[in-house]
């Protein structure tokens, strides 16, 4: 059978094989010794809504109070007893500094709250792609590092304590040479930081000690 004749007026698809380049605005993929997640930052939805809720609550509370007055009524007892107060107390008054040092500690407070990421569980790791952030809780860092600590040969038992910048890991050793462990130890620690892919390495302070002994 001979094959349909082809409608001339029909466009005939197109197939481009060449490569286009990426978009302008599409950053290309980092490799992970590139650039770092960064810290994470808290939301610190808390100390907000607590900040929110007493500043609405004061200026409510005043603006009534103004209302109250401009339409004829006395002001509150609070702000006549305020006004007075500090009519009549002196600046150096205890408790006119005590006052002065617990607004000066909180607004301190707000002020390292609003410059600090927060979320120091966290810890950042480095990132494959340039639109991927990825951290590691210290519980789950801490626990990579015992697991590869107990695989060592001679390890009886191994503790880890993770901080942000270091890696406190107590061994207990058994049946072998303490140096030959704690060379396989120091290998096999150095090499579970690496697979760990944090953006900040911590280092290490690895203590070993028999069984039986002390510190």
């Amino acid at each position: 059978m001979s094959e349909p004749p082809q409608d001339a007026t029909r466009p005939m698809p197109v197939v481009d094989t060449r490569k286009h380049p990426a978009p302008a605005d599409r950053q290309p993929d980092l490799s992970p010794d590139a650039k770092g997640s960064g810290r994470f930052w808290s939301a610190r939805r808390v100390p907000s809504a607590l900040i929110a809720l007493l500043t609405l609550g004061g200026a409510g509370l005043l603006l009534y109070d103004v209302v109250a007055v401009r339409t004829g009524h006395p002001a509150m007892y609070w702000r006549r007893e305020l006004a007075r107060q500090l009519a009549q107390r002196p600046l150096d008054d205890i408790p006119v500094l005590a006052g002065a040092a617990f607004v000066t500690a909180v607004g301190l407070w707000l002020i390292l709250l609003a410059i600090t990421p927060g979320l120091r569980n966290l810890l950042p790791m480095l990132r494959p792609r340039y639109d991927v952030r990825a951290a590691l809780t210290r519980d789950a860092a801490a626990q990579v590092l015992r697991d590869r600590a107990v695989e060592v040969s001679g390890v009886r038992e191994a503790r880890v304590k993770m901080r942000r910048r270091r890696a406190d890991v107590r061994v207990i050793s058994h049946f072998r040479d303490p140096s030959e462990v704690r060379s396989d130890l120091d290998t096999a620690l150095a090499g579970a930081v690496t697979d760990l892919g944090m953006t900040r390495r911590p280092k290490l302070s690895v203590r070993l000690r028999g069984p039986g002994k002390k510190g």
